[in-house]
């Protein structure tokens, strides 16, 4: 008896539902628009990073995947906004791979997707820090809701999974590369 390997299973499974369940635009909407606060509260820990987009106010970067696409205006302030559909993107970044479980499987590894550039190098300089550098303390924002101790507890345990998860699942094996502890990357990844 054939069975057919998980990795395309799972790929023609999302090709299937995705071809027929489209959510509705104002879904899209408002699930950019909660994309672009976590983005937010993300960038407002880290000064040097909304220094950064500050420099590169006004200008807007699209990132597409299969059938999604959003795309983002670095403000002023040194945030990000959602741009109008009809503003041309100065960056577009389109990732390359567009198997939802290999993205998995590289995201568990700890690795960046392949991602095609197109546009302003600078800018494009500018987003590559930012995915470098800029990482959500999940376990602070944790610990501001249930206190220290739980929060640290329910990390470990978290951290755990994911290791646990990378033995799993094949080709997750830990690597240099993979995040420490803290959930920063290791010392002289990329």
């Amino acid at each position: 008896m054939a069975t057919t390997p998980p990795p395309s299973f799972i790929d023609s499974l999302f090709d299937a539902i995705g071809s027929r369940l489209a959510p509705p635009p104002w879904a899209v909407h408002e699930a950019q628009h909660r994309l672009v606060l976590l983005l937010n509260h993300v960038l407002m820990q880290e000064p040097q990073a909304t220094d950064r987009l500050r420099r590169q106010a006004g200008r807007i970067v699209e990132v597409r995947w299969r059938a999604f696409t959003i795309r983002l205006l670095a403000t002023p302030a040194g945030l990000l906004d959602l741009a109008t559909p009809a503003a041309a993107p100065d960056l577009t970044l389109t990732i390359a791979d567009d198997s939802p479980w290999s993205l998995a499987q590289a995201a568990l590894r700890g690795e960046k997707p392949p991602v095609r550039i197109a546009g302003d190098v600078q800018f494009a300089a500018e987003v590559n820090w930012l995915v470098d550098h800029v990482r959500w303390d999940l376990e602070e924002d944790l610990a501001r809701l249930v206190g220290d101790a739980p929060a640290h507890a329910a990390a470990q345990a978290a951290r755990a999974a994911a290791e646990a998860l990378r033995r799993f699942v094949p080709g997750g094996a830990p690597s240099a590369s993979s995040p420490a502890p803290g959930g920063t990357p290791a010392p002289g990844s990329a």
